[in-house]
């Protein structure tokens, strides 16, 4: 029997699904797997972290529930398929397809794929939630790097429907396939690339960010302003500083460095002001202070002044 039937085989044995990293796309995977009937094991190194996500989670089953979206035994049911773990081990050993949405950072993506290769079911699926780093290159630390795949979720995961699925340079066409039937059953619309910086997501959204930042930079105008213009004219549901903010800066300025280094081209420099406010710690939400601040229980306002010229 080839690797790829042996694969096809193991993977349609389990409906389990490990989510590596219970930050905010990780703790949104583990909602939307477990809303659809799949056991998920989400693992974290942090105790203090995995309760976090359990009482995310379940505020916005919630919030579902008051919808009228789901029922209570819906969100009941979706509570108990998830089964938390501060070690990764545990958390692979029966799963079929593990999906790493740890912090991004290339090195530590590296790492965590290393220990997969060791720890995880040999035929298991193994995907990353990276925004911009190379499928292919985090293949490398895998025996069998036809099974890597990218799935990057857009945030907030429980409502976004789209799922960027990235095909490393070995990626076979049944593990894509199997992947993109498997997004269709958690109900997302998943739309293949190929591994490039960035893949379609970042290359296009970040220069745009970018741009607004250096438009602020230079003093072109405010920063209520540039995003109004970009709301009202161009029908975008946040600014792009708003929405800087809410992906955070810090991830901003991380993906921005991947594609200036992946493609070697100064239009993905970053901006100065954006470096800055990264090293001060200025991040956006996360953070309570990025373009705006972020008071507890109040409306966001604006924290950078427009800069006239001269």
């Amino acid at each position: 029997m080839s690797t790829v039937q042996t694969n096809k085989v193991l993977y349609n044995m389990s409906k389990t699904i490990a989510v590596l990293g219970a930050g905010t796309m990780g703790n949104g995977i583990a909602h939307v797997f477990a809303m659809h009937g799949y056991t998920v094991h989400l693992a974290d190194l942090s105790a203090r972290q995995l309760q976090k996500a359990m009482s995310v989670i379940s505020h916005n089953l919630d919030r579902m529930v008051r919808k009228e979206r789901i029922t209570s035994d819906d969100k009941v049911r979706a509570l108990v398929n998830i089964h938390t773990f501060e070690k990764v081990a545990p958390a692979v050993e029966h799963a079929y397809l593990v999906i790493e949405a740890i912090t991004e950072n290339e090195q530590l993506k590296t790492n965590i794929f290393k220990d997969l290769n060791q720890m995880a079911p040999e035929r298991a699926i193994l995907a990353s939630n990276t925004s911009s780093i190379s499928i292919t290159r985090l293949a490398r630390e895998v025996t069998f790097p036809e099974r890597v795949i990218g799935m990057h979720f857009m945030n907030p995961v429980p409502v976004m429907k789209l799922v960027e699925v990235i095909r490393g340079y070995q990626t076979s066409d049944e593990v894509a396939d199997q992947v993109l039937d498997l997004c269709a059953d958690i109900e997302k619309i998943a739309v293949e690339v190929n591994d490039y910086p960035g893949f379609i997501s970042n290359r296009i959204l970040m220069p745009m960010i970018n741009e607004a930042i250096y438009a602020l930079f230079e003093g072109v105008s405010t920063v209520d302003a540039i995003d109004d213009i970009m709301k009202l004219g161009m029908a975008h549901p946040m600014g792009p500083l708003e929405l800087a903010d809410f992906i955070g800066l810090d991830v901003c300025l991380s993906i921005l460095d991947v594609l200036y280094e992946g493609f070697g081209n100064p239009k993905y420099a970053p901006c100065p002001l954006l470096v800055n406010m990264v090293t001060a710690g200025k991040n956006g939400r996360k953070s309570g202070e990025g373009f705006y601040t972020y008071p507890p229980d109040e409306e966001p306002y604006v924290s950078i002044q427009f800069n006239r010229p001269g």
